[in-house]
Order: C-alpha cells, then sequence, then structure tokens
C-alpha cells in the first residue's frame, strides 16, 4: 500500500511517500524550485517521492492532505468576522487565494498530478502528533505539538498507544505559544515563519528583564501551562502585521528595523521571549506526565524546533526520554497525515521506526563526474578512504571551510552531514569566517557541533544520543571547541553515529584521528536567504559564490584555486539536467 503525504499553501510545503507503513522518500519543494520556505503545492516533491519509490501516481492508494482546509477557513472568517472592520485589509487580501486555490484541494492534486483516487484529510495537529509518535521508537507515550496555529488548535497534548493516538486536550487559537514567539521575532526584526531560530541564538547575549513584564501585560500562564493572550496587543487576528501600536508602547521602543544594528535592549527582549516559551513548555510537560503517567514524551510542531526548551525538557522534566520529529514543522506533516491514515484510520499495526533523517535525493558519482566533465571543471577522484583522509587533512592541516555532499538529502531543517558546511571546531576564528564570509548571516549566529557519538559524553554535558540538532547542552569545561561554543557555553549538538551516516561518521573519526578531536563545525549547505542546496549544481554554485575553500561532491575533491571563474551568465542547473 502506498500512501502519498502532502503539506502546502502556508510555508514549507514538503511531500512524503509511505509505502506498507514505512517511509520511503520525503523531502521540501523549496530544495527543488530554490525558493526558500516555498508554500507552493509540492509538485516536485511528489514526483521525487513517486520516482524514488519506482511507482507512477496510478499506484497511489491514498493521498494524504496535512490539514482540513474548510474547519481553517471557518477559523479564519469567524476571527475576521469578530475584528471586523480592522481585519477588512487582511481579508479582502486572503480571500482571493482561499476561493481559487486553498479550499479545494482534491482539484489541485488531480490537476498538479494526475490522480484521480481518494484524498483523505487529517487534522494538522493529528498529522504533527502523528509524526511525533508513530515513527517513534516507544510503545506508547505521551504527544505534545505545539506551533502557530492549525484549524483552531494551537497546541494538543495527548497520549499514544501502539497503532493509535488520543487527543486530551488543546489550546485554541488566538492563544497561541508558536504565535508569542513569531509576535517577539517580528518585534525584534526578523522574518516570521524563517527566522525564529535568530531569536533563539540572540537569547544568551541578553538578560530576560522583560520576562515580568510579559507575563504580567501579555500572556496569563496557569500552573499546568495552559495560558492566554492579551490580544489588544497583537494584529495577527486582524492585521498584516503580528503586532500593533499598544504592543510598541508597552515595551517603550518601536519595531526594530531590519538589518539595523542590534541593541542591549533587543537582547534582553529575545532572552525575555526564550525564558518565558521555556517556562510555558516546561509547565506544560509537567502536567502532561501528571495527567498521562507515560514514562516517554513525543513532540512536534514548530516551537518543538526549540531545542533550548528540548535541553531543558530533558534536564529537568519528568520524562525519562525524549523524542521529536526531526521535520517538526508543517514540512514534517506530510509524513505524519500518511500515517496517521495508515496506522490510525486503516487500523494496520506500526511496523516502523525513524532511525535518521536522510531521505531526500542522492546523485551516483558518476551522475556528479558526468555534471563536472560536461561543465568542464577541474577535480580529482579519489577511493572513499583516500577521500575521507584527505578531507579530514584538509580541515586539520590547511584549516579549510569544506562544503559537503555526500548520500541523501536531509528530511527537515537541518543540515546532518549530507548537505553541509564542515570546519575545524577549535579555531575561534571559523566562527566569524564562516558566518560572515561564507554564510553571509549575521556574526551572532551560533554553529552547531558534530560529534562521534561514542564520545559525545566526553565533551559535553549530555547523557544520551541527539542525532537531529534538537537538543541543546554546556560544553563539558576544559573542552576548548570555541567556534561551536555560544557565549553561555552551550551548544546545540548533533550525535552521529556510523549506522546513521557511514560517510559523515567516518570522516570525524579520520578527524579524531588526526587532530585528537571528535568534534568538527557542522552547518547547512547554503547561503542566507536560500534554502539547503540539493543538487550538484546547487552545491557547485554556492561553493563558487562563497569563501568555501573546497567542495568534496560523493568521492570527487574540488579546490576553489583550481576552478575558473565563474560565469553567471550561465545557467547552471539547465546546462545539465540529472533526472
Amino acid at each position: 500500500m502506498n500512501i502519498l503525504g502532502i503539506s502546502c499553501f502556508y510555508h514549507d510545503s514538503a511531500a512524503a511517500l509511505v509505502r506498507d507503513g514505512e517511509m520511503v522518500a520525503g523531502a521540501h519543494e523549496e530544495r527543488f524550485t530554490r525558493r526558500r520556505h516555498d508554500p507552493d503545492f509540492p509538485s516536485r516533491a511528489v514526483e521525487y517521492c513517486l520516482g524514488e519509490a519506482g511507482i507512477g501516481i496510478d499506484d497511489v492508494d491514498y493521498v494524504a492532505f496535512y490539514d482540513k482546509p474548510f474547519v481553517k477557513f471557518e477559523r479564519i472568517l469567524t476571527t475576521y468576522i469578530a475584528t471586523f472592520p480592522r481585519s477588512l485589509p487582511s481579508f479582502t487580501k486572503s480571500m482571493p487565494v482561499w476561493l481559487k486555490e486553498k479550499l479545494w484541494i482534491p482539484n489541485v492534486i488531480r490537476q498538479r498530478c494526475g490522480y484521480e483516487g481518494e484524498v483523505l484529510f487529517a487534522e494538522h495537529h493529528q498529522s504533527h502528533a502523528a509524526a511525533a509518535f508513530l515513527p517513534s521508537p516507544f510503545e506508547e507515550a505521551a504527544i505534545l505539538t505545539l506551533d502557530g496555529v492549525g484549524e483552531w488548535a494551537t497546541a494538543t497534548m495527548g497520549v499514544g498507544r501502539g497503532n493509535q493516538i488520543e487527543l486530551l486536550g488543546e489550546i485554541r487559537f488566538p492563544h497561541s505559544l508558536g504565535l508569542l514567539y513569531s509576535a517577539f521575532t517580528y518585534y525584534l526584526g526578523f522574518k516570521v515563519n524563517s527566522a525564529e531560530y535568530k531569536v533563539m541564538g540572540a537569547a544568551p547575549y541578553g538578560k530576560p528583564r522583560y520576562a515580568e513584564q510579559i507575563l504580567k501585560d501579555l500572556v496569563d500562564l496557569r500552573e499546568d501551562g495552559s495560558f492566554k493572550l492579551n490580544m489588544k496587543y497583537f494584529a495577527y487576528d486582524y492585521g498584516l502585521t503580528m503586532t500593533n501600536q499598544k504592543f510598541a508602547d508597552l515595551f517603550g521602543r518601536p519595531r526594530r528595523s531590519p538589518e539595523s544594528e542590534m541593541e542591549e535592549f533587543h537582547w534582553d527582549m529575545a532572552a525575555s521571549i526564550q525564558a518565558v516559551t521555556e517556562e510555558a513548555v516546561l509547565r506544560m510537560v509537567r502536567d502532561l506526565h501528571r495527567r498521562t503517567g507515560q514514562r516517554n514524551l513525543c513532540m512536534a510542531g514548530g516551537v518543538a524546533l526549540n531545542c533550548v526548551a528540548n535541553g531543558r525538557i530533558v534536564r529537568e522534566g519528568p520524562f525519562d526520554e525524549l523524542w521529536v520529529q526531526p521535520a517538526a514543522g508543517d514540512a514534517g506533516s506530510a509524513l505524519g497525515a500518511a500515517l496517521f491514515i495508515h496506522n490510525c484510520v486503516l487500523g494496520n499495526p506500526r511496523s516502523w521506526k525513524m532511525d535518521h533523517a536522510y531521505w531526500g535525493p542522492s546523485y551516483s558519482d558518476e551522475e556528479i563526474r558526468s555534471f563536472l566533465d560536461e561543465s568542464g571543471l577541474p577535480y580529482r577522484t579519489y577511493s572513499r578512504e583516500e577521500m575521507l583522509r584527505e578531507t579530514a587533512r584538509l580541515m586539520n592541516e590547511e584549516q579549510a571551510v569544506v562544503g559537503w555532499f555526500q548520500g541523501r538529502m536531509e528530511w527537515g531543517p537541518r543540515s546532518l552531514g549530507s548537505r553541509s558546511i564542515l570546519a575545524d571546531a577549535r579555531n575561534e576564528e571559523n566562527w566569524k569566517r564562516v558566518n560572515l564570509k561564507i554564510k553571509f548571516r549575521e556574526s551572532f549566529r551560533p554553529f552547531a557541533p558534530a560529534c562521534l557519538a561514542e564520545k559525545a559524553s566526553d565533551w559535553f554535558d549530555i547523557d544520551r544520543e541527539s542525532p537531529y540538532m534538537l537538543l541543546v547542552c554546556q560544553v563539558r569545561e576544559g573542552r576548548s571547541i570555541p567556534a561551536v561554543t555560544h557565549v553561555d557555553g552551550s551548544a546545540r549538538l548533533q550525535t552521529v553515529t556510523r549506522e546513521s551516516h557511514p560517510e559523515f561518521h567516518d570522516l570525524i573519526q579520520a578527524f579524531d584521528e588526526q587532530s585528537g578531536c571528535p568534534v568538527i563545525i557542522n552547518t547547512s549547505f547554503n547561503v542566507r536567504g536560500e534554502p539547503i542546496v540539493c543538487s550538484p549544481q546547487d552545491a557547485y554554485l554556492c561553493f563558487m559564490r562563497t569563501n568555501m575553500d573546497v567542495l568534496v561532491l560523493g568521492n570527487q575533491i574540488l579546490r576553489k584555486a583550481d576552478q575558473p571563474e565563474l560565469r553567471e551568465d550561465i545557467d547552471w542547473r539547465e546546462l545539465y539536467a540529472l533526472d
């Protein structure tokens, strides 16, 4: 049985294919279209998933959509009516796309994919809950989903047993922890639904001076984690912005202009909303444990990507184990919807556990060399072992920054060793160099360390694996890895096993053998404002447009100094189209 899951039309559109209850392929549409957070129908991702499975659209038994558009439309209309006439500009902007496309999902799927079968719908937070629990390693677990908003729910609490999910309670729009965090993201001059992680990265530079004011004036947070927002300070329920003038007046400062200098006030504001978010999540977690009595917790939704809060759940929460869906945002709900139909609706037993996040396209050495040869690009091919040793040597001895392209592309927002930029974590200069000259992003942003799983506890204060960069922990005292150590001594750790990614594990092992350090910088293979690279063409373009020193494509190594000048008048994506 083939079930195709789809999420789209808001941000981070994606498709995932499940065959007999096991994931076969999954990808974000942005990786193919090169449009960051692409919200459009995921035609390219669907095409990839079908091709990876070796089937056509006629072989798909069900298409599962990740939310219920008519219920969401009801919420939007109800909210517009309740806030009229302030809502009129937003109403007139949003209605055409709803009436043209968003309400008619079966028709859109039929037109875009040629699919004539049955389309089934899961509720938004059912999809999140399914993505959290059904691929998890647990037979039973509590479930917490947190995001901006689905249909009406903004958070759900529940429990999963076997192949069934029971949602016990929810928090409803307009009261939303995700939208509260996004409101501060907007107020701090960052892009909503894109740059919330910048607020998280900025928080350690400030002090939570405004946390009490947030809890006094903006959020009525109860002991069980339930809350209500004081909506007189927000505009997202009726307008085209997240906050209004009353919000700015409350804190005595206007919204920060994007790209302007961050001042002490802004650092403190980031620290304050992060502290409030962590407190709310911890209260929810404790109450969920009290209500369910479960030992294990599964999480999904955009707020579940707040790895600082996740780290506190591990250290301070009552649960023994935590599992977070690596594609915790809406993209992962494509998988959740497909699994929800297979397990919960059709009643099939669970037969699969997600133990890695590499579900996207891969390219063989033959395909890579064909692209390089046809493009006239100089490179050298090595054996696998030679490639690993040489790449490790370049990072260790020459302090090279390496573009690393291996195996299947990652599922979720993090680069986990398939489409990564790598460098020596011991060299503090690499932090600024990679941020400013390669990624072209804000200098305050931290980098994640990738560490051999078997040595992680020697270098970090952690007692478990963290394969998806979803836990923050402290760097152990005396371990000098300044390029990945945040200002508060923390790090967003990725632990790497040989079973999950042999090439990446063996590269770090080779670096450890040469340097005595089993930790390297791992950041996403892209520049600011662009999606993570997908194809060899994408990787080469990113390599040439930045100050990276070396590009490793499979077993091929390219040095920047050997490359011809990049001709921007060439359409490199069309020059050599890979199947």
